[in-house]
């Protein structure tokens, strides 16, 4: 089973092993507010969901709790065209001190903004963050990257949605340049990845 959402900036894709009695079931597309309210109520508890599709409706029972949702009607994006295939320049960082660092660094970024430009040599990561009104923000970090420098930007708050979804506390960033898409992968799940377009820094 497959999960996938994007918003054009960004993509997230989790994978499961087929659930009991899914087996034939259409791909079906959720509106944004479903999402939410299902994942709110999945965490509240430790109930088994059942899920039931129609073709204008899914229905989600949790425990004495039921959901119920119109989809989405229409084509969802080629989403596999976006996961890029070549990114041959590998980072492997702590998650927890990379996601301490853009947060520093990002505090200063202004708000329209807030591009936060990853300067990569070897096992070195500098963070850096320009911004004409309010000064300006570097950290360095220790990495794991053995590959060519690389001088790439991007938003502050997809990194940290990003960082803040990784279970095990090492990410790992395979790269290609700075106009072409990251990917990013939780080191303890195989199952999840993050696709992330490059800001202009």
């Amino acid at each position: 089973m497959r999960a996938v959402a994007t918003d054009g900036h960004r993509l997230a894709q989790a994978e499961l092993a087929l659930p009991a009695g899914a087996a034939g079931m259409p791909g079906i597309i959720l509106p944004r507010k479903t999402v939410h309210e299902l994942h709110r109520l999945i965490e509240d508890s430790q109930a088994t969901v059942s899920v039931g599709v129609s073709a204008a409706k899914v229905r989600f029972e949790i425990g004495t709790i039921t959901l119920i949702s119109k989809l989405i009607d229409g084509t969802f994006p080629d989403y596999a065209r976006v996961i890029p295939k070549g990114n041959d320049k590998v980072l492997k960082v702590s998650n927890d001190e990379f996601k301490s660092a853009v947060d520093r660094v990002s505090t200063i970024a202004s708000e329209r903004g807030r591009a936060v430009k990853l300067n990569l040599n070897r096992n070195k990561l500098v963070l850096s963050v320009n911004n004409p009104e309010g000064g300006s923000a570097t950290e360095e970090i220790g990495v794991e990257y053995e590959a060519a420098p690389l001088e790439i930007g991007f938003n502050a708050r997809y990194l940290l949605d990003i960082a803040t979804q990784l279970e095990s506390d090492s990410a790992q960033f395979q790269l290609a340049d700075p106009g072409s898409p990251t990917m990013v992968k939780d080191a303890s799940d195989e199952g999840a990845l993050y696709v992330l377009m490059p800001m202009r820094v």
